[in-house]
């Protein structure tokens, strides 16, 4: 006798039983809430390839091409690159020449700025976690809480004296300055990510390489940081973002020369002299968007692995 289906099963919601069991039922439920999730960031891409007048406009554009007439002609725009351009050149003033605005000096600033500062507390979060994990010291949890409290403060709340401790040792507008800052603020959430994995590792191979002759260092290089690298990679794109998209601090502590583009996206909210160009800060928005995008793509394997790790087992 056939086993009768629920509803639920007739319309594709099936039970799971491996990857790619899902159903289309569960499938379409998945892409439709991504779509709508997605859908502010579409809005912004499409509003990057604009002509200034069509970012507002009533009925609003909402399409570069009609699909084949499935769109009425009132809801198309004709895309453009000149936003682009005007992210790198464009007039500063009503009626004045083009000339060089430096955002290709502050996405620099951005990726050295970002990249380095996460680097740098990965290296040092991950001696840290282990040596939390392995080497657990009396107290150990009250120092893993103090440890997360640092990342807890709100930056307004910790501003005035980091300003002033800038001011006296000299790091104000530096690029060594803002590096060490975000790495400290980066250091508390690297442990506490890198110590949940090592925490989920077993401690049975580490004790046959041990006895083995193998070091504490050895094991470290040789047997633990090889199993954790989707949590190294998981950890990495998690603080990039936050980095990447920090504000205050790169507002008040940065200089001319090491300036991010969060803060320079300010210069462009009014350009010149038209009101807010809406477009000109799509497409910055849009660049913007590119190097985290390529970050998470390329490292999206193990971001997967490094985000489940320690919930199947295996």
């Amino acid at each position: 006798m056939a086993e009768h289906n629920s509803i639920w099963e007739t319309l594709g919601f099936r039970k799971a039983s491996g990857v790619g069991e899902a159903g289309w039922g569960r499938t379409l439920a998945v892409a439709i809430v991504s779509f709508i999730y997605f859908l502010p960031v579409l809005f912004i891409i499409f509003t990057a390839f604009k002509p200034q007048d069509a970012a507002l406009s009533v009925p609003p554009t909402l399409s570069p091409t009609s699909l084949f007439g499935l769109i009425p002609e009132q809801f198309v725009f004709t895309p453009t690159l000149e936003n682009f351009g005007s992210v790198f050149m464009r007039s500063m003033t009503a009626g004045g020449a083009p000339e060089p605005t430096g955002f290709d000096r502050y996405f620099f600033n951005s990726i050295v700025i970002a990249s380095s500062s996460v680097l740098l507390a990965l290296v040092i979060g991950t001696l840290a976690a282990f040596g939390f994990s392995r080497y657990p010291l009396k107290g150990n949890d009250t120092y893993l809480f103090i440890i997360l409290t640092t990342r807890m403060l709100p930056a307004i709340v910790v501003i005035i004296p980091v300003i002033l401790m800038f001011r006296v040792v000299g790091l104000s507008g530096s690029y060594t300055g803002i590096i060490l800052l975000y790495t400290a603020f980066n250091l508390a959430f690297t442990i506490w990510m890198m110590k949940s994995f090592f925490d989920e590792l077993s401690l049975d191979v580490e004790d046959a390489a041990r006895i083995d002759g193998s070091s504490d260092t050895g094991v470290f290089f040789k047997i633990a940081l090889p199993q954790v690298i989707a949590g190294l990679a998981a950890t990495f794109v998690f603080g990039l973002i936050l980095t990447w998209n920090e504000f205050l601090f790169a507002l008040l502590l940065s200089g001319p020369d090491t300036r991010t583009v969060p803060v320079a996206m300010n210069q462009a909210v009014s350009s010149g002299g038209r009101g807010t160009d809406w477009t000109l800060l799509a497409a910055i928005e849009t660049l913007f968007l590119i190097p985290v995008f390529l970050v998470t793509f390329f490292l999206q394997n193990h971001l997967l692995r490094g985000v489940t790790f320690g919930t199947v087992k295996r």
